[in-house]
């Protein structure tokens, strides 16, 4: 959904798009026109998500033309797309019952080449989000139809300084993150620009069924029908995150001192978010665990920094949002469950395979509880995610209509971890990226907690926060940390 983000730059030149190709897999393997069975937590968001990458001027590249990186990165799509042949597919909506599932029809991604007289160097700090970014990524004509709509789309622009920016879209119906890591990885491998293709890739080959994460089918209903893990008859349990939601909508309902997201549900939106990214650098983190601890020996309390970090921001934004004492709050993010299955996922999965874990408090509660404490409910709901738990999960969402974007909740703080997917160590061109960021997703007020290329130590909080309250998270979360 388009989102208007506050900008102190409107300035800019513009971006002339100059060539714009679908590209089709290689015919190196043949891979007869199906449909791949989509499962449940697939069909949460078919959405584009964007992630873009930054290369600063380079004088192994400075002689090379716009053209000649279009065409390397043109046929390295198409030889990924051979292996990856799903993402030259298209969703398609099941007749029977309203379900997307994904058409393998090789109906191709979509590359785009584009110039502008900008210079990197005049965007500043590229952590920090600014509209701009958006007019370098490539935006198929979306009205509703995602039969139409490709799964992967990129555009690589040449800035006036001779630096790139490389923006990929790629529908989240299709890839989760770790996926989305390996196959730019293995993109990137195959395009070759000034390198040699690296055949010996420690990439695993893309496992694309579903499998036992399909509801309604032979196969995953088989796997999601068994007994639970004790080996006794007592029903499943639900799944926290599941129920916690509910329960923030209801309470949401309840009445006028309980707004969704501040304000009614006709008039909640996202169109006041302002994109703001903290850097927390190794010697903050290493601050904010002596002065939560004391400096005392932790014995054999060991956490994290992403517990440590996750516990910090969900109470600073709670606080900073004036939510009130007696109201639920939640913390929820993602858990990768490609080991968490019994059996585990195959090597090289390339559905989505996360499921949220979910901490649910009152705000009094919250704002009373140590850090220590909720880094321990962090632990507990983390291993809470098992095979049950994932039927459970899976099974809820059974029925459910693709949400798409999710209106702010002030009293739903949600955080996804891309600590452990180094975006920019992928060099589509020479070397790593200066930066890699996510563009404007549709739930903008996700906290994303990323590597920082010049602080491996570090962490970036990347979030989506109303701009009243801007200044009072910056003060409560920053807290302890300087």
């Amino acid at each position: 959904m388009a989102t208007k983000k506050h900008d102190d730059h409107e300035n800019y030149p513009t971006v002339l798009v100059t060539k714009t190709v679908t590209v089709h897999p290689k015919p190196l393997l043949h891979h007869p026109q199906q449909i791949l069975h989509l499962s449940n937590l697939d069909r949460q968001c078919p959405m584009l998500m964007y992630v873009i990458f930054f290369y600063k001027p380079c004088f192994a590249y400075q002689n090379l033309s716009l053209g000649s990186i279009f065409n390397s990165l043109k046929s390295g799509l198409e030889e990924t797309l051979s292996i990856w042949y799903p993402a030259a597919g298209r969703l398609s909506s099941n007749q029977a019952d309203g379900k997307l599932n994904l058409w393998c029809n090789n109906g191709g991604a979509v590359l785009a080449e584009a110039v502008t007289t900008a210079k990197i160097i005049q965007l500043g700090d590229l952590s920090q989000y600014k509209e701009f970014f958006e007019r370098l990524a490539y935006k198929p004509v979306f009205q509703g139809n995602f039969s139409q709509m490709p799964l992967i789309v990129a555009q690589v622009t040449r800035f006036g300084c001779g630096g790139y920016s490389i923006s990929i879209g790629a529908s989240h119906s299709l890839f989760d993150g770790p996926a989305t890591y390996d196959f730019l990885r293995a993109w990137a491998s195959n395009s070759a620009i000034l390198k040699e293709k690296r055949s010996t890739l420690q990439i695993y080959e893309p496992v694309h069924e579903r499998g036992p994460l399909l509801v309604g089918t032979q196969h995953g209903q088989q796997q999601l029908t068994k007994l639970p893990e004790s080996g006794s008859s007592a029903p499943t349990r639900g799944a926290a995150a599941i129920d916690h939601l509910h329960q923030l909508i209801k309470q949401a309902l309840a009445g006028p001192d309980m707004k969704f997201g501040g304000s009614n549900f006709s008039n909640t939106g996202n169109s006041n978010l302002v994109l703001k990214t903290f850097h927390l650098s190794g010697a903050m983190i290493e601050s904010l665990k002596i002065k939560v601890f004391g400096g005392e020996s932790r014995g054999s309390f060991s956490f994290s920094s992403f517990e440590l970090i996750a516990a910090h921001l969900w109470k600073a934004r709670t606080k900073a949002l004036g939510v009130k004492k007696g109201a639920m709050v939640c913390l929820q993010f993602a858990v990768d469950l490609r080991n968490k299955m019994v059996p585990p996922l195959p090597k090289g999965f390339s559905g989505n395979a996360f499921v949220l874990a979910s901490i649910a408090l009152t705000a009094e509660q919250l704002e009373g509880s140590s850090h220590e404490a909720i880094i321990e409910k962090i632990k507990q709901a983390k291993n809470s995610i098992t095979n049950d738990y994932v039927i459970a999960y899976n099974k809820a969402l059974d029925g459910g209509a693709a949400q798409g974007s999710l209106p702010p909740i002030n009293e739903l703080t949600l955080v996804s971890d891309w600590t452990r997917m180094p975006f920019h160590t992928i060099d589509f061109l020479h070397g790593e990226a200066a930066y890699v960021s996510p563009l404007l997703s549709p739930i903008p007020q996700v906290a994303y907690f990323m590597q920082n290329p010049n602080d491996l130590r570090g962490i970036d909080v990347r979030i989506g926060l109303p701009p009243q309250f801007l200044n009072a998270f910056s003060h409560y979360f920053l807290t302890n940390l300087q």
